[in-house]
């Protein structure tokens, strides 16, 4: 039987390795805390949506490395053997708190804490990086789409088009946690319950002598759940061809579910579309239209008139095409109990243990969040707290919420967020605040890693 290849263990940067060999020969291995955050929202971004966490848990959960690992990190020449023979030891220990996923976060405010022996946490670096800025990314654009839509279905057909199959499946799940309708990636639907949905390719039209032939082949075999693609040929013929396949399915006792328009004008075709369903006696058929859409266009269509129930929206929602990465950092806050920070120009960190509080109106509805210390405490009705803990001693601390509970979570928290923080362009930057203890905090870390830089080197 072949030797399994390398683990997941070594998804990290070769700078976390080599710097866990330091660590490791010099006994400098104290606590420490790293926090994630990101330092700027991608333009015309008023918020993100946190989602990841689930995936960063499962690797911190199954870190371990294996004779295959070692081996091929002997083989580079780099490491000192003893290091590599104490490696299959190790495994991740500490503690994680976080915000749930569904949480909608603002710059600069962490979404996990990871604190554990610094071998541990700087090693998983790159593959909590990994997890959470994908799918934050890919959930944020998601919960855009889905309020341009105004309530209208949308699902999700970016499966062929994402960097991926992995990134396919994370983004049917965080698509479905922020309220889409389903995917078009059965696997997905599979591994996380979700609704699979599908229409037909313009080949199988296609394929057979005339559109109607092919409209009445899949009615024929689909008499309930069929969406016909009207654009192969001409749209509006092909939207006349659908509805008399709609009518001969009325007929037999079944339903015609939609008509799909994938190209041209959709506003002037849906209108169009909509008039030959009515005139047929087909007002309960769905106008859906798909074909290279994103927030933008979805809104704009719905400000013009446009009379479309649904949407299938794929590539540019699968790369987030017009905003493809977000500004991560994962810093190390604290070490060996002292708040710790980097100074660089532009690029500065917040030092200490930190707990995000979600601060409401008198309406309900989310006015500010406040950074603070891990150790501060608000007054009641002051604000809520947002970091919980997730993880001790390297195993989680309960049950993971359904992706259902993720979703009303989404939805009560999208609720209470104003408008003005959710327009598409241009949107008001979102209030998030410093409390003194953190700012105190900062000026002494400050301070003191100054003096230590200058202090005379001891001979």
């Amino acid at each position: 039987m072949a030797e399994p290849g390398p683990s997941r263990a070594l998804f990290a940067d070769l700078y976390e390795l080599t710097m866990a060999q330091a660590y490791w020969q010099h006994g400098h291995n104290a606590s420490a805390t790293f926090g994630l955050a990101f330092r700027t929202l991608p333009p015309d971004r008023g918020y993100a949506v946190f989602a990841g966490l689930e995936d960063a848990l499962d690797h911190l959960e199954a870190l371990r490395f294996t004779g295959a690992d070692v081996d091929y990190l002997r083989s580079l020449g780099l490491f000192d053997p003893a290091f590599l023979d104490w490696l299959p030891s190790l495994r991740f220990t500490g503690d994680v708190r976080a915000m749930s996923e569904g949480d909608l976060v603002f710059a600069e405010e962490p979404v996990i804490e990871v604190t554990a022996p610094v071998i541990e946490a700087q090693l998983v670096e790159t593959a909590v990086m990994n997890a959470i800025g994908l799918q934050t990314m890919l959930a944020t654009k998601a919960a855009r789409v889905m309020h341009a839509a105004q309530g209208r279905v949308v699902v999700e057909f970016a499966a062929r088009r994402t960097q991926g199959e992995e990134a396919a499946d994370r983004l049917a799940r965080v698509s479905s946690m922020v309220g889409f309708a389903g995917t078009s990636n059965v696997l997905a639907a599979a591994r996380y319950g979700i609704s699979p949905v599908g229409t037909m390719a313009h080949s199988f039209i296609s394929s057979f002598p005339t559109e109607a032939e092919a409209f009445d082949a899949y009615a024929d075999s689909f008499p309930d759940t069929s969406t016909l693609l009207v654009d192969t040929y001409d749209t509006v013929e092909g939207v006349r061809r659908a509805a008399e396949t709609g009518k001969r399915l009325r007929e037999a006792g079944h339903a015609l579910r939609a008509v799909r328009l994938d190209s041209g004008d959709l506003l002037a075709l849906s209108i169009e579309s909509r008039k030959i369903l009515d005139d047929a006696g087909l007002a309960d058929v769905q106008v859906f239209a798909s074909g290279g859409l994103d927030e933008f266009d979805i809104e704009a269509l719905l400000e013009a008139g446009a009379p479309i129930g649904g949407f299938g929206v794929g590539t540019r929602l699968g790369v987030s095409a017009d905003a493809p990465w977000m500004d991560w950092a994962y810093k190390l806050a604290e070490y060996d109990g002292s708040p710790v920070l980097k100074l660089s120009e532009g690029k500065a960190s917040l030092a200490g243990r930190k707990q995000v509080y979600r601060q409401t109106g008198a309406d309900g509805m989310y006015a500010g969040d406040l950074l603070a210390l891990e150790e501060e405490r608000l007054p009641d009705g002051d604000g809520a707290p947002l970091l919980a803990d997730v993880m001790r001693g390297g195993r989680r601390t309960g049950p993971s919420p359904t992706l259902q509970e993720l979703r009303e979570r989404f939805a009560a928290g999208f609720a209470r967020l104003p408008e003005a923080y959710k327009a598409l362009r241009s949107p008001e930057l979102y209030p998030v605040h410093h409390s003194w203890a953190l700012d105190e905090t900062q000026w002494g870390a400050m301070q003191n890693t100054l003096a230590r830089q200058h202090a005379p080197d001891t001979p």
